[in-house]
């Protein structure tokens, strides 16, 4: 299953409290920042979640599936993305889901 930019805003503002106008405007923004950023040459690592970054492929010479011909390939920057600890552990299914309001990942371990 895939899900919209669409859908990822109706289950924020509805998990939020929040409408969907301004859960829309919210995700469009920092959709944007981060393109933005990344298009700049920036790095983005979002905690427990992953990182964003931009490398560079080297030109080569590739081959047209078709035909077979060698034909040259352009150096290009591509978008990578790495997963965080805590996503590859919840998709892995060794660690469940926070609740909503919960305080995973907040602790500073420090014992008060």
């Amino acid at each position: 299953m895939t899900m919209t930019k669409r859908e990822l805003v109706m289950l924020v503002a509805n998990r939020l409290g929040m409408t969907q106008s301004d859960v829309s405007r919210i995700v469009e923004g920092a959709f944007e920042t981060i393109t933005k950023s990344l298009s700049e040459g920036h790095r983005w690592e979002l905690r427990d979640f992953g990182v964003f970054e931009v490398k560079s492929r080297a030109s080569r010479i590739g081959r047209n599936p078709r035909t077979g011909e060698q034909v040259p390939v352009s150096e290009r920057r591509v978008v990578t993305f790495r997963p965080g600890k805590r996503m590859k552990e919840m998709v892995s299914g060794t660690e469940a889901a926070p609740d909503a309001g919960s305080d995973a990942g907040e602790s500073t371990g420090n014992p008060d």
